[in-house]
């Protein structure tokens, strides 16, 4: 499993362990060891997935201090967009973002604590792992509207959650506190 940093400091796209033979694939997703050698956090907490069809925006999603949580996304089937959007304050990548193209089983994402999470589903349809270090607490959830954030999603018409639609924009976002 190797690590590569993104343009957003804590935010790193993980290559996973991949084997295929005549079976069909085995695939690492998690290694305490090599996680913790990053500086990247071991102690999940929930795990759960989604599976969104074509054209599907879920996010821009946080959770707010003190629930806020590191995440570890990948896709076990299909192909998806994966972006990022620092909302650290202090951080040199302040409302920056990052969009990270990711297919199944290849690659992971790591997403620090204090960043919005989102994805675009490209193909038919895609399955979406989610690992965090936090028990999710409904009020402590809250998101970034997802055309706000400077990103040039490619996709028209997005299918989105009512929920997500109504989120403010990154221009209205004041701390993530």
């Amino acid at each position: 499993m190797s690590a590569e940093p993104t343009a957003l400091p804590g935010v790193w796209l993980l290559a996973n362990f991949v084997s295929d033979d005549r079976r069909g694939t085995f695939v690492k997703t998690f290694h305490a060891e090599a996680f913790a050698q990053q500086g990247l956090a071991v102690d999940f907490r929930e795990s759960y997935y989604s599976v969104s069809h074509r054209d599907v925006v879920r996010g821009m999603h946080f959770q707010r201090p003190p629930h806020d949580h590191d995440k570890l996304v990948y896709v076990t089937q299909g192909e998806i967009v994966d972006v990022v959007v620092d909302l650290r304050p202090d951080s040199p990548t302040f409302r920056q973002h990052v969009a990270l193209p990711l297919a199944a089983h290849r690659h992971a994402v790591y997403v620090p604590r204090g960043c919005a999470h989102g994805f675009l589903t490209l193909s038919e349809t895609a399955t979406v792992v989610y690992a965090v270090t936090s028990v999710y607490a409904p009020a402590a959830d809250a998101g970034i509207r997802w055309d706000s954030i400077g990103y040039e999603w490619p996709v028209s018409a997005p299918i989105l959650s009512d929920r997500d639609a109504a989120f403010p924009s990154l221009a209205d976002f004041t701390t993530n506190s």
